[in-house]
Order: C-alpha cells, then structure tokens, then sequence
C-alpha cells in the first residue's frame, strides 16, 4: 500500500495553518493527492441538540459558518499553492455532523489527518473519529510540527489487534523513515524482547528498526511513552487506538486518551 490520498480536516482556527502545513508536507513527501474538508453547522440538519434555538439564529450562524468556511478554503489554497501543490489538491465543503462527515470521507482516503482536541472543546474528534471512521488518522498537536513527520518514529508495540493495523496501515511512512525504534512497555506474556518479532517482520519491508523494552513503575504507561520519544528526538508515534473499550479507559484512564491529551508530537493511530 501507498499513501496516494490524503485528507485533511481544516478549519478556522489558529492551529490549522500547522496542520495544513504538516499535511502539505506529507503529501509531497509521498507524492499524494491532498483534500481539505470543511466542515460547516447547517440550519437544515436535523441535530436534536439544536431543537430549541430559533431558525433565524441557526440561519445567521450558518451564514457565518459559511463565511468562515470561505476563509478556511483560501488559507488551504494559499498553502497548497506556495508549496507548488495546488494542482494535486482539491477542497470539499459539507454542511452537518463533523465526525460523521469526515468520516465518511475518511473511508476513501489512505489516511486523515486532523488536529489535537483543543482544552475546553465540546466534542472528542480524535478518539471518536479513530472509532468510528474505520481508517488510520494522523494526529496533529494542538502546536503544530517544527520537523517532517516520519522520519525519526517511534512504534508502541503491544502485541496487540490495533496495534498490528497500525504498522501496517503506517508502513508507507516506516518504508521512508530513517529510524524506526519499536518500544514495548511493561509486556506480559511477550518474550524478553516483545519488538524482536515485529523488528524481523519489519526488515523483510525493507525497514531496519529496533527493539527496545521498559517498564511503567507507578508512572502512567503514556508518560513512558512521551518521555522515550523526546529523548529519540522522534517525530512520530505509530500506535493502536483504545485497545480497551473507550468507556473503560474514561473511567479507568488508559494509554489512548492520555497520550491524546498530552501528545508532543504527531500520532499515527489505527483501531
């Protein structure tokens, strides 16, 4: 598999300029047709929440959401166009539910790329996206990505069902990178060296990575984790998504909704 055909969600927002800007990057380093999707409230759609706000308000919303949507489109081709990567992109604009809609697009696109859930925000788009879309998403920092993405990554290896997707819906940015360290923590049941098996199945990709293991204390699994790729220097985590169910990690905490909290650079995640 090859990364032909990327999506990204933009919107108006101060952090979208990095996530275009990533996404731009992503695209040209793997010679990939780039989509930007907008997605905008309309006062036709029938969201129970909205029931009782009155229809001119929802009508002066949709028209600035429109407005706003204008805005996002020209920043989008602004970048695109400076890159030299206008030609091999496109927008798409849809009025509704946001994970519904880029979900929707999601399933006919390699992988999606979206930015990190903002402090105070009303909805959960990464983890509810990575749920429901079916497809690999890439995850943004809130900040941006001073580096390219895949070049220095960093796979957090369970032996898991998700995990597993995940390599494999990633290999296309593990082909290309220059360093690939597999990190498993705390593994049962696993070996000594729980990565030595992924490492080998790797290199026969033509991917040279290494193995290495720690443990978690009484430190949370995902500060491990944040904590190895700073000192790695990586610019990507590749990862499974809610191994457990997500309700279960909500009242239990877990790796996914942590690291989706506190991430410092981009994750590549699959469920």
């Amino acid at each position: 598999m090859a990364l032909n055909d990327l999506l990204v969600h933009v919107t108006n927002s101060k952090n979208a300029r990095a996530r275009i800007e990533a996404s731009v990057a992503l695209a040209m380093r793997h010679d990939a047709h780039l989509t930007g999707i907008g997605v905008r409230m309309s006062s036709k759609t029938p969201v129970y929440a909205l029931a009782a706000i009155p229809r001119d308000v929802l009508v002066e919303i949709e028209a600035r959401e429109v407005e706003e949507m204008s805005t996002s489109k020209a920043l989008f081709e602004s970048i695109t166009g400076q890159a030299g990567w206008l030609e091999r992109s496109s927008w798409v604009e849809e009025a509704g539910e946001t994970v519904d809609i880029i979900s929707r697009n999601a399933r006919l696109s390699d992988v999606t790329i979206i930015g990190q859930q903002a402090n105070g925000a009303l909805t959960d788009l990464p983890d509810d996206f990575v749920l429901q879309s079916g497809r690999p998403v890439l995850v943004i920092p809130e900040f941006g990505t001073p580096h390219p993405i895949g070049e220095r990554v960093v796979v957090a290896w369970n032996g898991g069902r998700e995990a597993a997707r995940a390599v494999a819906d990633a290999m296309p940015i593990l082909e290309k990178s220059k360093s690939v360290t597999i990190l498993s923590i705390e593994p049962r049941e696993m070996g000594d060296l729980p990565g030595s098996g992924l490492a080998q199945h790797l290199a026969r990709h033509g991917v040279d990575a290494i193995a290495k293991r720690s443990v978690a204390d009484n430190i949370n699994a995902s500060d491990v984790l944040l904590n190895f790729v700073a000192d790695e220097s990586a610019d990507l985590i590749v990862m499974g998504a809610y191994g457990h169910s997500r309700l279960r990690e909500v009242i239990l905490g877990g790796v996914t909704r942590h690291l989706l909290t506190h991430m410092t650079i981009p994750v590549f995640m699959s469920h």
